[in-house]
C-alpha cells in the first residue's frame, strides 16, 4: 500500500511505517498541505497519515468523489481538521491517537498557570534584556496559585489530568463543566454551569475542537471571570474567540491568560505578543519526544490493523 506521511516524524515512527508500507515522506516541519495537495492525497495514495492543519474538508472530498485512500491515520488526538462525516461518505475511515497526549498537555496547562501566575515569562525577558537591578520586597509580585480554585472546561482525559495536578500538586479546589455528566472526575470535583466555571481564580480549556466547541468561550463567557482571574488554553484555537479575549484583557476584565493554541495559527495578534501579562507558547503541549513517538505508532497501528483486514483500535468515525 502506498503511504503519504505528511510531516516529519521521530525516525522510530518513519522505520515502523516503512516496515510495511511504500511510504512517501514530506519532510518538512510545519508546511501544511495545501488545497491541491489534499486532493492528491486522496487521490494518488492508499492510505495517509495527516495532522494538524491538513483540512480534509467537505469540498475536498467533494472534488474527489472516488478517492483511492481509505484511511486516513490522524496523528494526534484532535481531528477537526477532518471532516468526519464526509470521509465517511466517502468511504474512507478516519482514525486518531487518544491517549498517548494526555500527561504532556497537562503538563503544559500547569506550566501556562505557573508562568502566568508568577510572571515567569516577563521575569527572564527583564533579565535577558539586562534590565534586573536586584532583589526587592516588591519586585514582579504575581499571583499564588497553591489552594485556589480552577475551572476546568471539558472533563475528558486531559480535562482530569489537569485536575489531578492542580488538586494532589497544589491542593487546589476543581471545578468544571462539562457538557455531559461526568461520575468519576478522578478528584474531589464539582460538576457546574459554564458561567461558574468561568468565575474560578484559573480557568483552563480542555475541549475537543469542532463545530460544537467554536467560539465556546468568549465575551458572554470572559464576563463571568473574576478580574483576578487568569485564563489558559490548551485544547484549540478556535474554541477561544481571540477577539473577546483581547478585549477582556485591554480592559483589565481578568488579570491574565496563558495560551499555547492560536485561533488562526501560526498567525499570533501582535495584541497579544504586546501584553506582558499573557504568556505565548507555540502549540508545545505534546512536544516530547517520547509523547510524539507513541503518537506516531498509534497511528502506525492503525494504519497496520487497515492493512491486515483487522477492526480500526481508534476510529472516530
Amino acid at each position: 500500500m502506498r503511504l503519504l506521511i505528511t510531516r516529519r516524524m521521530p525516525d522510530a515512527v518513519i522505520a515502523a511505517a516503512r516496515a510495511r508500507f511504500d511510504v512517501t515522506l514530506r519532510d518538512v516541519e510545519s508546511d501544511v498541505l495545501t488545497p491541491d495537495d489534499l486532493r492528491a492525497a486522496l487521490r494518488d495514495f492508499d492510505v495517509v497519515m495527516p495532522t494538524l492543519g491538513d483540512r480534509f474538508t467537505a469540498q475536498v472530498f467533494a472534488d474527489v468523489p472516488s478517492p483511492r485512500c481509505r484511511l486516513l491515520a490522524n496523528f494526534g488526538v484532535g481531528f477537526n481538521h477532518i471532516d468526519v462525516a464526509a470521509a465517511a461518505t466517502a468511504g474512507v475511515a478516519v482514525t486518531n491517537t487518544p491517549g498517548a497526549v494526555t500527561d504532556a498537555t497537562a503538563d503544559i496547562a500547569l506550566s501556562l498557570i505557573l508562568m502566568t501566575a508568577r510572571r515567569l515569562g516577563e521575569g527572564e525577558r527583564i533579565l535577558r534584556a539586562g534590565q534586573w537591578q536586584g532583589w526587592g520586597p516588591t519586585q514582579m509580585l504575581g499571583h499564588h496559585v497553591s489552594g485556589k480554585t480552577v475551572g476546568i472546561i471539558g472533563m475528558g482525559r486531559i480535562g482530569k489530568a489537569i485536575a489531578r495536578r492542580c488538586h494532589l500538586g497544589f491542593g487546589m479546589e476543581v471545578i468544571f463543566h462539562n457538557r455531559s455528566a461526568v461520575t468519576d472526575p478522578g478528584v474531589p470535583a464539582s460538576q457546574v454551569p459554564l458561567a461558574q466555571a468561568m468565575g474560578a481564580d484559573f480557568v483552563v480549556v480542555a475541549v475537543p475542537g469542532g463545530a460544537a466547541t467554536h467560539h465556546l468561550i468568549g465575551a458572554q463567557a470572559f464576563a463571568a471571570m473574576k478580574p483576578t482571574g487568569i485564563f489558559v488554553n490548551i485544547a484549540r484555537g478556535d474554541v477561544v474567540d481571540e477577539t473577546a479575549l483581547i478585549a477582556a484583557l485591554q480592559a483589565g476584565r481578568i488579570a491574565g491568560a496563558g495560551l499555547d493554541v492560536y485561533e488562526f495559527e501560526p498567525q499570533v495578534p501582535f495584541a497579544l505578543m504586546a501584553m506582558q501579562n499573557v504568556t505565548l507558547l507555540p502549540h508545545l503541549g505534546t512536544a516530547c519526544l517520547e509523547v510524539r513517538q507513541a503518537m506516531g505508532l498509534m497511528a502506525v497501528n492503525n494504519l497496520i490493523a487497515h492493512l491486515d483486514g483487522t477492526p480500526l483500535p481508534n476510529r472516530v468515525n
